[in-house]
């Protein structure tokens, strides 16, 4: 079992920034996989970053040379930073992780989402 806990989020400036944090917590084997996904009004949650545990990420191209993903194994915790916010970001951004369980198998975790506003 693991529990994602996401912080960071809330109003900022249109061309501000805002570094989102998820600290992922629990009794598992491993992570595979960390995230951010995010959700607007009236759309479907779409893919903002991933970055594997050996490091490679994906980005969405929206948020492309804007927004960087980055993790501390360590803490295990995902950073998502978000410079250049414009009017189409805000939404509920959510942390996901891929983990391996203690005796195997994959499960999929979401964090309970963090508003993110951006005022024009």
């Amino acid at each position: 079992q693991a529990q994602l806990v996401e912080s960071g989020g809330g109003l900022v400036q249109a061309g501000g920034s805002l570094r989102l944090s998820c600290a992922a917590s629990g009794t598992f084997f491993s992570i595979n996989a960390m995230g951010w996904y995010r959700q607007a009004p009236r759309k479907q949650r779409e893919l903002v970053a991933t970055i594997t545990s050996g490091g490679s990420i994906t980005n969405s191209d929206s948020v492309k040379g804007r927004f960087s993903i980055s993790v501390d194994n360590a803490k295990k915790t995902v950073y998502l930073q978000m410079n250049g916010l414009k009017p189409e970001d805000p939404a509920v951004y959510y942390c996901y992780a891929q983990i391996t369980g203690t005796y195997g198998g994959r499960f999929d975790y979401w964090g309970q989402g963090t508003q993110v506003t951006v005022a024009s």
